[in-house]
């Protein structure tokens, strides 16, 4: 029997969309040597009948544990997240607290909050980017919330070296922040219990993940991704938060795409997890299946007018979101490439589509006639590198929801 991730009940034997030819992970990008074994996999989604989350049946990628960010870093995202911790400290009176990040990455987020008048903290699993955070001067130890009883800093992962000078403090956190970090968790509610025992009293926390009404309102299919173990709504992730001891503050959706919750710890309640999301399921056959067949439609039309045109497409955008658009439909077979910022995923190949991926130069190498952006949220940062670096003759369109635009 597969059951729920969140609150353990059966799902149903019934998948309600399949994605065929669907990367196997967006992080585990194949080289010239990996390519050649590389394929595709089919993916089943769940709606659970307790609880209302719509999730994958798979295992989780191995590496759900780290955070891998690629855009953390972009001026999209410095203000958004700046803009957040503002309200939070300034709308809570939170100068002063202690904070820190479940799964911060190298500390990209953690960099954005060193300007407000509070003490800081990181915790990661990967090794190596608790390295690079440090030598940025972040105190980030290593560690994952896996056991509700976890004393966060007392693991053997959460040594500090010696020359850091400083260690986990003793005392609850004040305020934990997640950002885009609990829709990779195979056990969610072990994760935010493990938390809640490391938050002081009238402790706080920020959380956001990407939301399953952008995906059906736009008909995004290709937003699906096997690393996405798990698709919230408002509805599914507020009463996930009340199962685990947090009371919702404040939810809204920002960067178009995400929920983004407020959330302070509460007694830990004694009822089941699906209790506060009885009749929160949503229906999601028909936007899913109705959003493939016109993005693949959109795309098979542009594929064909180019090559009559005898032009040339690059995608940029080496995103979960440009790898499922890139095997799942057409898009694949007509890219020169794919470009991307991010220096570990050039050099590479697309995972199930096995399209190159190259740095932005490489157009003035292999200059191609027509851009598609899929990058949703980043859309116009990348919009004006393209008009700035590479002129204005290039015809760039972007995909952000079932309709390819100009731009």
């Amino acid at each position: 029997m597969k059951h729920c991730i969140a609150c353990g009940g059966i799902l149903p034997e019934t998948s309600l969309f399949e994605l065929t030819s669907a990367p196997a992970s967006a992080q585990d990008i194949p080289d010239a040597k990996e390519v050649q074994n590389d394929e595709g996999v089919t993916l089943h989604l769940r709606q659970c009948s307790g609880c209302g989350l719509v999730q994958f049946d798979c295992e989780p990628v191995a590496y759900y544990r780290d955070v891998i960010r690629a855009g953390g870093g972009s001026s999209t995202m410095r203000e958004l997240r700046a803009s957040q911790y503002r309200h939070l400290i300034e709308t809570y009176h939170l100068e002063g607290k202690t904070f820190f990040e479940a799964g911060c990455g190298r500390g990209e987020f953690l960099k954005f909050l060193q300007e407000f008048p509070v003490e800081i903290y990181g915790m990661e699993h990967k090794a190596d980017l608790v390295e690079m955070a440090r030598k940025e001067g972040l105190r980030v130890w290593r560690e994952f919330p896996e056991r509700e009883d976890q004393r966060f800093g007392h693991s053997p992962e959460a040594s500090m070296l010696p020359e850091s000078g400083w260690s986990v403090p003793e005392k609850p956190f004040d305020v934990f922040l997640s950002f885009n970090f609990l829709e990779h968790q195979p056990r969610p509610d072990i994760m935010l219990k493990a938390i809640w025992n490391n938050l002081a009293e009238d402790g706080m926390g920020l959380v956001t993940v990407p939301s399953l009404e952008y995906i059906l309102e736009k008909g995004s299919y290709y937003e699906l991704i096997r690393d996405h173990i798990a698709y919230y709504t408002f509805d599914t992730l507020r009463a996930l938060l009340n199962h685990c001891g947090f009371e919702v503050l404040e939810e809204e959706m920002i960067n178009r795409d995400t929920l983004s919750m407020v959330v302070r710890k509460m007694a830990m309640p004694e009822t089941d997890a699906d209790a506060g999301a009885k009749g929160a399921g949503v229906s999601i056959i028909a936007p899913l299946t109705e959003g493939y067949e016109i993005v693949t439609a959109e795309v098979r039309a542009l594929t064909e007018r180019l090559a009559r045109e005898g032009k040339r497409l690059a995608m940029w955008g080496a995103s979960h979101q440009g790898f499922t658009l890139a095997s799942t439909s057409e898009l694949g077979k007509h890219l020169a490439y794919i470009i991307d910022s991010a220096p570990f995923k050039q050099g590479r190949f697309a995972p199930a589509s096995h399209v190159p991926i190259m740095a932005p130069d490489h157009y003035f190498e292999e200059p191609v006639d027509a851009i598609l952006i899929v990058a949703p949220g980043y859309t116009d940062e990348i919009a004006g590198i393209i008009k700035t670096r590479f002129g204005g003759k290039v015809e760039t369109m972007t995909l952000r929801t079932n309709r390819i635009e100009h731009l």
